[in-house]
């Protein structure tokens, strides 16, 4: 059955193949890194002594970020997760995007895309990557420099949200019809999303529960 045929992305069965597969890589990199800052304690404890901790701190502090950003990570997939449990999916062909920052952008972006407003097809809605985390696969692969064969890995995308709220990013995978490297999307044009702006671009009140549903914070008044 197509993906797009899905009432919400979560009903594909090799969607939630590809989210678990991301989950259980992030749970062992979390793990991996918490059992390298203790090895490294140890080590600079029984082996080596305080005149190697110039050394070995660094090294410490490096593996408790990386432990510590995993969490954040995990927190995401969960999120992602909630938007694919309310939303389908869409294959989209040639969607713009880019790495330059936009001004019409509020707050932190690590590259965008672009995809239609659901009540005006014609408009399209930048969408940003928020967070640095993970975002690299896709930024060499929408940097202008980048080699015909990586851009086409991005020539065709999937997408399921709401380009006035929020959404999932994936990859087409290269072994058959199962999405990659799932990403999230934020909509930080205007007040981020704010009550008057989604009505601008024709939301309903519908469309707002929905988004709700999916994980979109209220408008603050």
């Amino acid at each position: 059955m197509n993906p797009t045929d899905h009432p919400v992305a979560w009903e594909h069965s090799l969607t939630r193949r590809a989210w678990f597969k991301q989950l259980t890589m992030n749970a062992f990199a979390l793990v991996a890194w918490i059992a390298a800052w203790f090895a490294l304690l140890a080590v600079l404890s029984v082996f080596l002594g305080p005149g190697y901790a110039v050394v070995v701190v660094p090294f410490l502090v490096y593996s408790f970020y990386r432990a510590f950003l995993q969490l954040f990570i995990i927190s995401a997939l969960f999120r992602m997760r909630r938007v694919l449990r309310v939303y389908s999916w869409q294959l989209s062909h040639d969607v713009p995007y880019g790495l330059a920052k936009r001004t019409d952008v509020v707050g932190r972006q690590f590259g965008w895309f672009e995809f239609p407003n659901p009540a005006r097809p014609e408009e399209r809605l930048p969408m940003v990557f928020s967070r640095h985390w993970g975002v690299g696969w896709w930024s060499r692969r929408m940097a202008p420099r980048a080699t015909p064969d990586l851009k086409a890995q991005i020539g065709v995308v999937w997408f399921a949200g709401d380009s006035r709220f929020i959404g999932v990013l994936a990859a087409s995978g290269s072994g058959g019809p199962m999405p990659q490297r799932l990403r999230f999307l934020r909509q930080q044009m205007g007040s981020d999303g704010g009550s008057r702006t989604v009505a601008d671009w024709g939301a309903t009140t519908e469309d707002i529960a929905r988004g709700r549903r999916a994980g979109v914070r209220p408008a603050r008044s």
